[in-house]
């Protein structure tokens, strides 16, 4: 009952995001997706609904076995690579500027260490 709970503000927090947050191909939207196991980022300009540069954990070179543990530590270390890695990727298409949309969840762990990561390698939010 309390996921239920917790599940719908997280549904309440993305439709308050989504309605303040566009991208346009000038300044496109990095939204952050989270799941247990992987995170995943993507730029897209909402005008024409098109996925611009993605990233997730997968892209990432060297995991190794000892990855797969459920390490805290170990997956916002990830999660800061993968900001990196995005931001590396956007600057390759000269994208400098985008808003950022968490996705309903909270600014804290990883999906700090994203937005952390991104800005560390160049993005300007």
């Amino acid at each position: 009952m309390k996921t239920e709970i917790k599940k719908q503000k997280e549904i309440r927090r993305h439709k308050k995001i989504r309605a303040r947050v566009k991208g346009t191909a000038s300044i496109p939207r990095l939204y952050v997706f989270r799941s247990l196991n992987y995170i995943y980022a993507q730029l897209i300009d909402d005008d024409k609904g098109k996925t611009l540069v993605s990233a997730s954990e997968k892209d990432i070179k060297g995991k190794t076995k000892s990855d797969k543990a459920k390490d805290l530590s170990g997956k916002i270390e990830k999660a800061f690579k993968v900001g990196e890695f995005i931001a590396k990727k956007a600057t390759e298409d000269k994208i400098k500027k985008v808003v950022f949309d968490r996705g309903g969840h909270k600014y804290h762990g990883r999906v700090k260490a994203l937005a952390e990561g991104a800005r560390q390698s160049g993005l300007e939010f």
